[in-house]
């Protein structure tokens, strides 16, 4: 396997994007883009991608704006931009034009986690839905279905903290959004116990600085302008007859409601597209499933789902 790390402009006509492919030894049977969560960034799914190349895969993703190396500088952390939500569709979209030229043939597939759910959701819905037609499969993880009202209230207490401002934090919203995400947890350890029952991951996330910044309102603005374009039916309806698409979450994420949130998002879909939908949720397992106890066993059941993506674009 070989990793390599590289930049690209991003549309804000400001930032480079820190992106990041990991490259199997012999020749890549598909691509896997992957799009990483609110507060992290790409290489922390290097074990994962690590993976998948031994198994024949070429992964790759970016580092979306404000987060990870894609800043211009440390105040720009959870700050996406004037046209944040549309420029970071763009920035994903830019790296899988870019892929795409240098491996025209190979069946591409895109990946979600957390804030990146609703990134892929809203991404295979773009340009009456081309984008997905274009795509053997996608990974919807760690999602939610958001009520209307939610991101609404969103929208506007971020405009009321100022949505045009660079270094400022929106800890107001981060209160509201996060404060139950706690209570399934007996005995909390930390206030991040919530992302997975691994306590030295949850331990490395609290350390990384990449993963202890406070989105700013900017940011929250177009997340959640974002999540009311990932739920639009309308938009949904359009998208292509067997696109396979797998819901998968831990039973215990608080982001998906402990599993409602996620098998809301699967009915509507069932309802109101013709794909080729799948769900699965894994027992105790909280938000991150990729860094969870049972690992491994995600691990593989992702592996087998995107085998059969592969042996589906065959046919």
């Amino acid at each position: 396997m070989n990793k390599k790390e590289f930049y690209y402009p991003s549309v804000d006509g400001k930032t480079q994007i820190h992106a990041i492919r990991w490259e199997p030894d012999g020749e890549p049977k598909a691509i896997l883009q992957i799009i990483h969560g609110m507060v992290e960034f790409i290489d922390r799914y290097d074990e994962f991608a690590g993976f998948l190349a031994e198994h024949g895969y070429l992964v790759v993703g970016e580092d979306h704006l404000g987060h990870g190396e894609s800043v211009q500088s440390p105040k720009y952390h959870g700050y996406f931009g004037a046209d944040g939500n549309s420029w970071v569709i763009a920035d994903i979209h830019q790296l899988r034009l870019m892929m795409v030229e240098e491996y025209p043939e190979l069946p591409y597939i895109m990946m979600g986690h957390s804030m990146g759910s609703f990134l892929v959701r809203q991404y295979i819905t773009e340009k009456n839905a081309r984008y997905a037609n274009e795509l053997a499969g996608v990974i919807v993880m760690g999602t939610a279905w958001q009520p209307k009202a939610v991101a609404e209230v969103g929208k506007a207490l971020a405009k009321l903290l100022g949505t045009d401002k660079v270094g400022v934090d929106a800890k107001l919203i981060d209160i509201i959004g996060f404060r139950n995400n706690l209570k399934r947890i007996r005995n909390p350890r930390t206030i991040k116990d919530w992302l997975t029952r691994d306590e030295a991951v949850v331990d490395r996330y609290r350390a990384n600085p990449m993963c202890s910044f406070h989105f700013s309102p900017n940011a929250y603005y177009h997340m959640f302008a974002g999540m009311q374009k990932a739920h639009d039916i309308k938009r949904m309806r359009k998208l292509p007859e067997g696109l396979p698409i797998l819901f998968v979450s831990g039973e215990e994420d608080p982001v998906g409601d402990w599993g409602k949130g996620v098998k809301k998002a699967f009915r509507i879909y069932r309802e109101n597209t013709l794909c080729d939908l799948e769900i699965r949720l894994y027992k105790d397992d909280r938000h991150e499933i990729l860094n969870e106890l049972d690992k491994e066993q995600v691990f593989e059941d992702l592996l087998e789902f995107l085998d059969c993506c592969l042996e589906k674009n065959k046919k």
